[in-house]
């Protein structure tokens, strides 16, 4: 009999290679998809006949129930959340009712329905903010600057608390940033390698970005998900952070992707203050070594081959006439 998982957030970039990594595991994936007029199903076209999309709402713990007798996962992936750091200063509440509560109304409804599903905490390098150590491992205290990073410590600490006091099978995977073609257009390294497309292709002639002095520690989406799998598989829950454990400005970034296209990035590049976080986060970098030691999990895609892989898409996008979602 084939595994059961269900995925919330399947819509989105993690969700949808996790849910292509889990049918070629030959699992019967399960999403929980939103009943709203704006749920954009772009990265999961290629294989939605193979999936079960179900409704559900992190933000109603009767739907999570239903959800979960409906299709009795031995799995639960929770991905979902508000996931977009700047949106988080504008929408503190709502990035707190979905990104932290939405964790424990997950939680508990498992706790009812069936303590013995395994359960995956997408928690953040965002946690851990103004950073107290570097690289940052699973035993860095936390010390998140933006409401989502806040949020994020919550989902993160409930998993913790729900495996504590219910014997729950419930770990937390502590990412740090990971990319991809699907990656949204609001995040910096889509808007980069998307904008380095249309200038290349003569659409645009300059990008606007904030700080590019900020350093981040840039995985490949793909290979972040087989972590996640990797987790549920161990007979004991734990927190393990994912990184690739190098670090690489903004600046960095920009000077990769228009290097690749053949262009000097300082003839194109505006620094604009709109793009300035309120507080900034200055240098994430990760040790992953608890998770290749226990997991035996290495990244397989390279910071250059990513950038470079993200380019390609964007500009074989353009030149098919479609938009960035």
């Amino acid at each position: 009999m084939s595994k059961r998982a269900l995925i919330t957030g399947i819509t989105g970039q993690d969700g949808s290679y996790l849910a292509e990594f889990l049918l070629e595991k030959g699992y019967e994936v399960f999403g929980l998809v939103r009943r709203t007029s704006t749920v954009n199903f772009s990265r999961i076209e290629h294989i939605q006949d193979r999936l079960h999309l179900i409704p559900g709402d992190m933000l109603d713990q009767t739907s999570l129930q239903l959800a979960l007798q409906e299709c009795q996962p031995h799995e639960v992936y929770n991905l979902a959340a508000q996931s977009f750091v700047q949106t988080s200063w504008t929408q503190p509440v709502f990035t707190g009712d979905v990104t932290a509560l939405g964790v424990t109304r997950l939680l508990d409804a498992i706790r009812h329905v069936d303590p013995s599903i395994r359960f995956y905490q997408a928690s953040s390098s965002e946690m851990f903010g103004k950073v107290r150590e570097v690289p940052q491992r699973e035993t860095t205290p936390f010390y998140p600057r933006s409401p989502y990073g806040v949020a994020k410590v919550y989902g993160h600490w409930i998993t913790v608390n729900y495996r504590e006091s219910y014997g729950l099978h419930a770990t937390s995977g502590i990412l740090f940033n990971h990319e991809s073609p699907r990656r949204g257009i609001e995040f910096v390294t889509r808007k980069v390698t998307y904008n380095v497309a249309r200038i290349k292709l003569g659409l645009a002639n300059e990008l606007r970005l904030g700080n590019l002095d900020a350093r981040r520690d840039w995985g490949y989406a793909g290979d972040y998900v087989r972590a996640m799998w990797m987790m549920l598989q161990q007979d004991t829950p734990d927190d393990y952070v994912i990184a690739t454990g190098e670090t690489h400005s903004v600046e960095e970034l920009v000077t990769v992707a228009f290097e690749y296209v053949g262009l000097d990035w300082r003839d194109y590049v505006v620094q604009d203050p709109r793009f300035m976080r309120p507080a900034e986060v200055d240098l994430l970098v990760g040790d992953a070594s608890k998770a290749r030691r226990v997991l035996g999990w290495e990244p397989k895609i390279t910071f250059k081959e990513l950038i470079q892989m993200m380019v390609d898409a964007d500009l074989e996008l353009l030149k098919s006439g479609g938009q960035a979602t």
